[in-house]
């Protein structure tokens, strides 16, 4: 006998009216199918919201797929809910629903934690193991530490277009977890970002047309193969981080659209419900029902497979009316914003900050007219981090132009300094740009093959000295020089090309570099973490920066030469009186260049460069990047 709560309910109506107000953000222990024993017999309950159905039964391979289970409605509530011995373990299961007017449909569980493999999309009956986790090292350290003032440097991950078997189909989790993080560790990479993991039909979409909220897509494997691997990957210091879509769903008419005959899970304006853009329909971010809906199922990813971190897809599509393609009408103050995406956004950050502190939220948000990271106290949205569109998209059509014409768009590589603290940034070199024509990263580089390397070394030393934290697509790590293609495996065999593989040690070598000085990301968000050098040299179109430490001592000079004209006797400003080592050169024969010694240590010459007391001389290679290091510096003698 239920026993009744303070409120004077019991737990099951409290789960229920938290549901209904939208407090309810564990509401998939209660809504789906859960084992339990009622007067002794052992089966399963299984839940479902529907409010405006007139009739749901639940048919499966346990009752032929018949109408033999009708389930009970809960009036109130809008909920039904039938007991039943009869299914088994790998029980498929849906809902038949008679809609409001009397159409009845096939409909997926949206509760359901694992589907049959696509194309099919019946949910199974599958209890997902209780887990002993190993990881409780790793989780310390999390609670110990602050990402802010850490390196980050993230893997992106299409989970199946990494590698794929011989037949065509893709790495289960099981052989990702044998193969993908021995390779994470031996690169380098701090994070592994996966494109969406959760249960959607069609490959084509990558992921981001979502049809199960609670469910590891069965295409990758099962929830305890994934649990294996995050547990692994704490294991060996990764961390992992899943892209989840909470703005827009599946159009598809056997899933959540129009659930029970009326806007259910959509917007009930048709205007505001249609996505256009994508094909897909957008949730109604201001029902409470949907967002004890969303909320619970980002904070099930973080409970059931402790993940470090959600990137939030597609953020400007839940904040501005006006962001899709069709007919807007203007909000309740005569604006464009979507008030209920902008609360629906700050409810679910400042609830999943609750529940797990350490956990890093990220928004890929292209526009600059809210305040996605900081407080939310403050009207931001409470975000950790925001992809930076406006230094991808500048930094990409720089290194696409013919350096002929570098020197008069020299302002593509600097403006992001303008604003490199206006947020916390995530600088994205990611799998957006590598598709649908765009080329890929070493296939958008100008000139010939070798020039294209160069480039691309130089636009790798440009990322990590660059503030903010860094991401980069897989394949584009040794220079994959085809478009990446979701429905095949990476150009593995490119690394039988010399060229191919020098990049891809360059890069592990790079990722090492930036993991090793603290003076590229210790103070990362702050503007004590760059002074520049020179930022106006558009006519030899070079670039020189000094990058901070919280130490004195602890600085690097980064110099970026855009051009193909080697610079000799180049002269760099530098604070203090002392020699400077080179500790990187992207022209050496090593990273698939042509030098055979580096730069020799250079000494500092009394002679004031721009606000620097001191500056030095050396080499740029063309095309070339160089980063130089105090080796024995007097920091006590500072010339004005």
């Amino acid at each position: 006998m239920n026993k009744t709560s303070q409120y004077g309910n019991t737990p099951e109506e409290d789960q229920l009216q938290r549901f209904l107000s939208g407090e309810n953000f564990y509401s998939h222990h209660y809504f789906g199918f859960h084992r339990e024993t009622k007067n002794g017999v052992e089966g399963y309950v299984f839940r479902v919201w529907a409010p405006n159905a007139e009739q749901i039964w639940l048919v499966g391979d346990f009752n032929e797929w018949t109408d033999s289970l009708a389930m009970d409605r809960l009036e109130t509530y809008g909920v039904w809910e039938l007991f039943t011995e009869l299914p088994s373990e790998g029980d498929y299961y849906k809902y038949k629903v008679r809609q409001a007017g009397g159409r009845e449909i096939y409909k997926i569980d949206p509760f359901a934690v694992h589907f049959e493999k696509r194309p099919n999309d019946a949910a199974v009956i599958h209890t997902i193991s209780e887990r002993k986790w190993k990881d409780g090292l790793w989780l310390g350290r999390k609670k110990r530490s602050n990402y802010f003032n850490r390196p980050m440097n993230i893997y992106e991950v299409h989970a199946s277009s990494w590698k794929q078997n011989e037949d065509g189909t893709p790495y289960s989790f099981g052989q990702l977890t044998e193969e993908l993080i021995p390779y994470v560790k031996e690169m380098g990479y701090t994070h592994i970002e996966f494109m969406p993991l959760m249960e959607h039909p069609l490959g084509m979409s990558w992921g981001y047309q979502l049809i199960g909220y609670f469910a590891l897509s069965s295409y990758y494997g099962t929830p305890e193969e994934f649990q294996e691997f995050v547990e692994t990957c704490h294991l060996n210091n990764i961390g992992v981080l899943v892209d989840w879509v909470p703005g827009h769903f599946c159009i598809n008419d056997d899933t959540l659209p129009y659930y029970d005959g009326t806007p259910q899970f959509e917007y009930e304006d048709p205007d505001r419900a249609k996505n256009i853009r994508w094909g897909s329909l957008n949730f109604d971010l201001g029902k409470p029902q949907v967002q004890s809906f969303l909320i619970s199922s980002a904070l099930f990813w973080l409970e059931m497979y402790h993940l470090d971190g959600i990137r939030v897809d597609a953020v400007s599509n839940m904040l501005y009316r006006d962001y899709d393609e069709g007919p807007w009408t203007l909000n309740h103050e005569g604006g464009n914003r979507n008030l209920e995406g902008y609360y629906f956004l700050q409810k679910m950050n400042a609830v999943v900050k609750l529940a797990y502190p350490e956990t890093i939220m990220i928004a890929e948000e292209s526009s600059s007219e809210t305040q996605i990271t900081g407080l939310i106290e403050t009207g931001a949205l409470g975000f950790d981090y925001k992809w930076n569109m406006g230094w991808m998209n500048d930094t990409l059509r720089f290194y696409e132009m013919d350096p002929v014409f570098r020197k008069d768009h020299f302002n593509l590589l600097t403006f992001s300094f303008m604003y490199m603290m206006d947020e916390n940034f995530i600088l994205p070199l990611s799998h957006d740009e590598v598709v649908h024509g765009k080329k890929s990263l070493m296939h958008k580089m100008w000139g010939d093959r070798y020039k294209q390397f160069a480039q691309l070394r130089n636009l790798y030393v440009y990322l990590m000295t660059h503030p903010g934290k860094k991401l980069l697509f897989m394949g584009s790590e040794w220079g994959q020089f085809l478009e990446w293609k979701y429905d095949e495996g990476l150009e593995w065999q490119d690394l039988t090309d010399e060229m191919n593989a020098k990049m891809q040690q360059f890069t592990k070598y790079l990722n090492q570099f930036y993991k090793e000085n603290r003076a590229l990301w210790e103070l990362d968000h702050s503007y004590d973490t760059i002074e520049f050098i020179d930022a106006d040299n558009s006519q030899e179109t070079i670039l020189s920066y000094i990058r901070k430490g919280k130490s004195k001592k602890d600085f690097l000079i980064v110099v970026l030469n855009m051009t193909p004209i080697e610079r000799k006797d180049f002269a760099i400003g530098v604070p203090f009186e002392g020699t400077y080592e080179e500790v990187l050169n992207t022209e050496m024969e090593e990273f698939g260049g042509t030098w055979t010694q580096p730069n020799i240590p250079a000494e500092t010459r009394a002679e004031p460069f721009k606000q620097l007391g001191y500056q030095i001389k050396t080499i740029v290679p063309a095309l070339g990047a160089i980063i130089l290091k105090p080796k024995d510096i007097n920091t006590r003698k500072k010339r004005e």
